[in-house]
């Protein structure tokens, strides 16, 4: 089967294989396990790693309910929306999540995001988790953009889209209302002819 019909039966809502679990030099990009929970929570419960985030900082019961979800939705096949565990190989350990979402099947666009144990960052892992999954989005589910959305404030994630060859296409004033704070926010996105052109 052609790329060109994985794309179109992704798009259409047929069944299809998985295109997950993704491998890197360093990294595995798998389904969440319930035996993740232990690794999942060290990350959700630092209040460093959650500061520009909807969620956290998680307490214990927090991260087993949106661990349960996870398992929960993973039975399901097709779905929009992949959140996969972040494995470092060498040490067999969780650190972090990724996810992909399909937003407009119509015009082929997705969004992702991403979150890393904060003793694992400056280590470029999140480049090298989001470089593996919009190499999916375009070669695999031929995805025509893939946008992203950060906190201005948070100079290292709009550093890692920056080297993943994302634009800044915008600059929202007081978009999000989040922790009891108004946010400004910046968004991303790359285009499938860009990803080509960097080879």
């Amino acid at each position: 089967m052609g790329v060109g019909e994985i794309a179109a039966q992704t798009l259409g809502g047929c069944g299809m294989e998985k295109w997950f679990p993704v491998e890197t030099a360093r990294l595995l990009l798998r389904e969440f396990r319930a035996s993740d929970e232990a690794d999942i929570h060290e990350y959700a419960r630092d209040p460093q790693v959650s500061q520009w985030m909807e969620w956290g900082p998680n307490t214990p019961e927090m991260t087993r309910q949106v661990l349960a979800l996870w398992l929960k939705t993973q039975a399901q096949w097709p779905r929009p929306k992949v959140e996969l565990a972040v494995q470092l190989k060498a040490e067999s350990k969780v650190i972090g999540g990724i996810r992909l979402e399909i937003r407009d099947e119509r015009i082929q666009t997705a969004d992702f995001g991403y979150a890393l144990r904060r003793e694992y960052w400056g280590r470029g892992y999140a480049t090298e988790a989001g470089r593996a999954i919009l190499k999916v989005a375009f070669a695999v589910l031929q995805m025509h953009r893939v946008w992203a959305i950060c906190d201005q404030r948070n100079r290292a994630s709009y550093r890692v889209m920056e080297k993943l060859g994302m634009r800044r296409e915008g600059e929202f004033k007081k978009d999000v209302w989040r922790k009891g704070d108004w946010r400004d926010s910046y968004l991303y996105a790359i285009l499938a002819e860009e990803w080509t052109s960097r080879g």
